[in-house]
C-alpha cells in the first residue's frame, strides 16, 4: 500500500464537494461553523473540483469516492485526514478538530465496505490527523505535535506501526496563528521525490531542516505570499509529477528549475477557502 508520499500514485479516495458541501444554503449555513475564511461558491467548487479530478484521472488508475454522510461536515471534502495509510493497512485517526470527529467511524465504514484492510485505530484520548503524519522514506515515520495531534496519539501510532517503522520522528510544531487554525506538518513540507521537498522554512523546526540537507533533499522555499496561497502543499503524483494550487508561480517555477512536472488547478473556492490543498483533497492508498 503506502509508506510514501512521492511514488507513483495507483489508487487514492477523494469526496466531491457535492457530497461534502451538498449545496449553497448548506454551505451558507456552515461555513463560518467549520472556520472557513468565506463562504465558498457551490458551483465554482464543482467546476474546480472536476478540473483537478480531470487531472488526477489522467495519473491515478483507481479512484474511491467517499458518499454523502449526513454524521460528516464540510471538511469531510478533505479526504486526508480520518486515516492514514502504511504498507499493511489503513490507521483510523480521530481529528484534534471536533468538528471532524465523526468522520473517522463514516470512514472506517467506507473501507469495511470496499474491503480496504485496516491495521488499527486511535483509542480513547488519542487524537491525530493525517496532514501530521509524513513518510519521510520507507521505514521513517515523520509525525507533528501540534493541536490536531496529541503525545496519546503519537505513542498508539508508534504501537501500531512498531514492526513497520524503523525511526518515528516528532515534530514540535508552532503555535504560529493559534489553536484555530489549520496548522498540520505537511503545511510547511511536502515530498516530491526521495530528494526533492516543497518547505515554508519560517515555520520549520531547525533540526527538521538539517535533518533533510543532511540526507541530500534539495529544498524548494515557498516564499511568503505564496505559502498564504497554499504553495507549499503539493501532492506527488508520482517523482516529481505534482499538482499545486494555481496562484503559486514563483513555487512552480523553482520545481520546473528542479525537473518537476507541473500541474495546476483553481482551488480558491475548493482549497483557499478551506485551507486544504491538493495533499488534503486526497488520501493516497497504493503508491508504487
Amino acid at each position: 500500500m503506502v509508506s510514501s508520499m512521492y511514488k507513483k500514485l495507483n489508487k487514492v479516495i477523494m469526496k466531491h464537494p457535492k457530497d461534502a458541501f451538498i449545496n449553497q444554503e448548506h454551505l451558507s449555513n456552515e461555513w463560518k461553523k467549520f472556520n472557513y475564511i468565506h463562504e465558498p461558491d457551490y458551483i465554482k467548487a464543482h467546476q474546480e473540483f472536476e478540473q483537478f479530478l480531470a487531472i488526477m484521472k489522467e495519473h491515478v488508475a483507481e479512484i474511491e469516492f467517499l458518499p454523502a454522510t449526513e454524521t460528516v461536515g464540510l471538511d469531510s471534502l478533505y479526504a486526508h485526514d480520518p486515516v492514514k495509510f502504511t504498507t499493511k493497512g489503513a490507521i483510523i485517526l480521530k481529528s484534534g478538530k471536533k468538528l471532524r470527529q465523526p468522520e473517522a467511524e463514516a470512514y472506517k465504514s467506507f473501507l469495511h465496505e470496499k474491503n480496504i484492510p485496516i491495521l488499527g485505530e486511535l483509542t480513547g484520548d488519542a487524537v491525530a490527523d493525517g496532514g501530521d503524519l509524513v513518510w519521510l522514506d520507507d521505514r521513517t515515520l515523520l509525525i507533528g505535535r501540534g493541536y490536531r495531534t496529541n503525545d496519546e496519539a503519537i505513542r498508539q501510532i508508534q504501537e501500531i506501526t512498531k514492526d513497520l517503522v524503523d525511526e518515528c520522528i516528532i515534530v514540535h510544531l508552532p503555535h504560529a496563528h493559534g489553536e484555530e487554525e489549520c496548522l498540520h506538518l505537511m503545511s510547511f513540507i511536502s515530498i516530491v521525490d526521495e530528494n526533492l521537498a516543497v518547505v515554508y522554512s519560517r515555520l520549520m523546526p531547525v533540526f527538521l531542516r538539517q535533518l533533510l540537507i543532511r540526507r541530500g533533499f534539495k529544498l524548494i522555499e515557498v516564499p511568503d505570499e505564496e505559502y498564504d496561497r497554499l504553495g507549499c502543499n503539493v501532492l506527488a503524483l508520482a517523482p516529481r509529477v505534482c499538482i499545486i494550487v494555481s496562484g503559486n508561480p514563483n513555487t512552480k517555477q523553482q520545481l520546473i528549475d528542479a525537473g518537476a512536472v507541473v500541474y495546476e488547478y483553481d482551488g480558491n473556492e475548493i482549497s483557499y477557502l478551506g485551507t486544504g490543498g491538493p495533499t488534503c483533497l486526497t488520501c493516497p492508498v497504493v503508491r508504487e
